[in-house]
C-alpha cells in the first residue's frame, strides 16, 4: 500500500492527487472498508517510510480537504527495457470457475504487448508456467531472460472487470509503476489497449505508427460474448479432442451473442480444421466449413493476422491451393511477425509441398516464439518426417513429449516415424498410446494399422482396416489414411483408390511426401492425382 501511495503521487509531482483519486486506485468500488481511515493510515505510514513529518512536509504536503502532492525533487533515471513478461494474473474473485478468466486475460495482455514493434514479450505458454510459482522475480527474470515484469490481479463484478497492475525493474526488483483499471466488461478490449500502451509508455519504447494503430484497433464487445470466447480460447490452449470440442461450442456462443466477433470466427475456423484433420470431424464439417468462418472473420476485421492464417490453412488442407494459402500464410506474419500459430501453420503445409528447407526455418521461428508449446515441436518434427529425416523427427516428438506427455500428435508421428525407419516395436507401442489418449480417433487408429501391415502383422492390420471401413462414414475422415494401410499391405489398386477417394472428400493429404507411398510415384494414377493436387 505504502509504495502504490508513493507511485500514484509520483506520476504527478508537483500536482494535487484528490482523496477521490487514491480511492478508486487503490480500492474497488464494491470493497467494503473505512476509506478515509484506510488513506490517512496510508499516508501516516508513507511519511514514516520517508522519514517525513506532516508539519514540515519534504516530500507529501497535505492539502486540507483537496488531497496530497508530491514536493519532493525527483531525479529519474529510467533504465532502457526491450523486454518482459506478463506473469499470469491473480484471480482475486477466489473463485476456481473463474481461473478461465483471468487466464484469458493475461493471454489478451500478452498478445497486445506483442503488437508492439521494439519489445520482445514472452509467449503465453512460457508464462504461465510461473502460474502459482512463488519465486524472486529476479530469478524468474534470469530463467525468462527479461529486463522488465508484468504482474497484477484481476477482480471480476458481473459485467465490471477491475485490473491492477505494476511494473517491475527485474534487475533490482524495483516497482516503477502501478496503475488499476476499472471498466464496463463491453469495453475491455479498450481497457487492454490502454494498459498495453501505458506499460510502453513507462518503459520508454517508441510505437510506430503502425504499432499505434494495432492497439488502436478496438471496439465494444458483447459481455456474454466476450466471456465465452475467453472459454474457448481456455479450452483451444488445451490442445487435446475434448479441449478442441469445447471450444468450437464456445467459440460459436461467441459468435451468437455477437456476430461481428471477428476473433471468435478464427478461433472457431481453427479448432474445426484440427478436428477435421484428425479424423473427428469430415472434412467438409472440419476445414470446409473452417474456411467459411475465416473468410467471415476478415469480412468484418481485414487486418486480423489469426483469421489470415485461419484462412491459409483451411485452403490449404481443403481446397489443396497452396499458391493462395502461401499468399495469406505471408499476410499473417505480415501482420503479426510475432504470432506463433502462423509460422507453425506455414511451416507445416510448407513441408507437404516438399519445401523442407523453408519448412524447417519457419517452425524455428515458431519455437522460439513458443519454446514450451508442444504441439509446435511436433511440427518441427512432422516436417523433418516429410523430409525424410526421421531421427531427427523422434528426436523432436521426444521433446513434444517432454512439454507434454500426453500430446497425440506427438504420439502418432513418433509412431509413424518409427515404423518408417523399421522400428516396429516402439511404433506399435507408441501408437497404441495415441489409440488411447485420442480415444480412438480414426487417424490414430489407420497409423497403427500401417504399422502393423508393415511389421507383417497382417490380421490385426486387416482387423482394424475393417473397423475403419466398418465406421468410415462422412464423420470419419479417414480415406487417405485407409489408402497407407493399403500401400503397407501392398495392394496398390486399393490404396489407388482410397486415394482418390481421398481427393474427393477433400481429405487432409500428404503423398507429394509420403514414403508410404513410394513404390506408387511412377503410376499414371497417381501422376494425374499429383497434378490435381495443384502442388506448386
Amino acid at each position: 500500500m505504502v509504495n502504490l501511495n508513493l507511485q500514484i503521487l509520483l506520476r504527478r509531482p508537483g500536482e494535487v492527487v484528490t482523496r477521490e483519486e487514491l480511492q478508486q486506485k487503490i480500492w474497488p468500488s464494491d470493497t467494503f472498508v473505512d476509506v478515509d481511515h484506510g488513506i490517512n493510515n496510508a499516508i501516516k505510514r508513507l511519511r514514516e517510510a520517508l522519514g517525513d513529518a506532516a508539519e514540515t512536509p519534504r516530500y507529501v504536503e497535505t492539502l486540507p480537504r483537496r488531497g496530497y502532492r508530491f514536493i519532493g525533487k525527483i531525479e529519474c533515471d529510467v533504465p532502457r527495457m526491450r523486454s518482459l513478461v506478463v506473469l499470469p494474473l491473480e484471480n482475486l474473485s477466489h473463485d476456481p470457475q473463474q481461473e478461465y478468466f483471468a487466464d484469458g486475460l493475461t493471454e489478451a495482455l500478452i498478445t497486445t504487448l506483442a503488437k508492439i514493434g521494439e519489445l520482445r514479450v514472452v509467449s503465453r505458454t512460457s508464462a504461465m508456467l510461473y502460474k502459482c510459482v512463488r519465486k524472486p522475480l529476479s530469478e524468474i527474470a534470469r530463467e525468462l531472460e527479461v529486463d522488465a515484469i508484468v504482474e497484477g490481479t484481476v477482480l471480476r463484478a458481473g459485467h465490471r472487470v477491475r485490473i491492477t497492475a505494476q511494473l517491475i525493474d527485474a534487475s533490482k526488483e524495483t516497482h516503477l509503476w502501478a496503475e488499476s483499471y476499472e471498466r464496463d466488461l463491453r469495453n475491455v478490449l479498450a481497457l487492454q489497449s490502454d494498459l498495453a500502451q501505458a506499460i510502453a509508455r513507462e518503459i520508454q519504447v517508441k510505437l510506430t505508427p503502425q504499432d499505434q494503430a494495432h492497439l488502436g484497433q478496438v471496439h465494444p464487445v458483447d459481455p456474454e460474448a466476450y466471456e465465452a470466447y475467453l472459454k474457448g480460447r481456455y479450452h483451444w490452449n488445451k490442445r487435446s479432442r475434448e479441449g478442441h470440442a469445447k471450444a468450437v461450442q464456445y467459440f460459436q456462443e461467441a459468435i451468437a451473442k455477437d456476430p461481428a466477433y471477428a476473433a471468435a470466427y478464427s478461433g472457431l475456423a481453427d479448432s474445426l480444421s484440427v478436428m477435421g484433420m484428425w479424423g473427428v470431424l469430415p472434412p467438409g464439417e472440419g476445414c470446409g466449413k473452417a474456411k467459411l468462418f475465416a473468410l467471415r472473420a476478415l469480412e468484418i476485421d481485414s487486418g486480423l493476422a489469426e483469421a489470415h492464417a485461419s484462412l491459409a490453412w483451411a485452403t490449404a488442407h481443403y481446397d489443396y491451393d497452396f499458391v493462395a494459402a502461401e499468399r495469406e500464410f505471408e499476410r499473417s506474419i505480415e501482420l503479426n511477425p510475432r504470432y506463433a500459430t502462423a509460422h507453425h501453420f506455414f511451416g507445416f503445409c510448407l513441408g507437404i509441398m516438399g519445401r523442407y528447407e523453408e519448412g524447417y526455418t519457419e517452425l524455428k521461428r515458431a519455437i522460439r516464439l513458443e519454446p514450451h508449446l508442444s504441439v509446435i515441436r511436433f511440427g518441427l518434427a512432422f516436417v523433418y518426417w516429410c523430409g525424410h529425416k526421421y531421427e531427427e523427427a523422434v528426436e523432436q516428438c521426444k521433446k513434444a513429449l517432454d512439454l507434454d506427455p500426453n500430446s497425440v500428435q506427438a504420439h502418432a508421428w513418433l509412431g509413424v516415424s518409427y515404423t518408417a525407419m523399421s522400428l516396429y516395436k516402439p511404433a506399435i507401442e507408441a501408437l497404441k498410446k495415441t489409440v488411447e489418449l485420442s480415444q480412438s480417433a480414426s487417424v490414430g487408429v489407420a497409423c497403427l494399422a500401417e504399422a502393423y501391415a508393415a511389421a507383417g502383422y497382417t490380421e490385426e492390420a486387416h482387423s482394424l482396416l475393417e473397423q475403419l471401413i466398418g465406421t468410415s462414414q462422412p464423420r470419419y475422415a479417414t480415406a487417405y489414411f485407409i489408402a497407407r494401410i493399403y500401400a503397407a499391405l501392398n495392394r496398390n489398386d486399393e490404396a489407388l483408390q482410397w486415394l482418390e477417394t481421398a481427393h474427393r472428400r477433400h481429405d487432409w493429404m500428404l503423398p507429394r511426401v509420403d514414403p508410404r507411398f513410394d513404390g506408387l510415384r511412377s503410376t499414371s494414377r497417381f501422376q494425374d492425382l499429383m497434378n490435381r493436387m495443384n502442388f506448386p
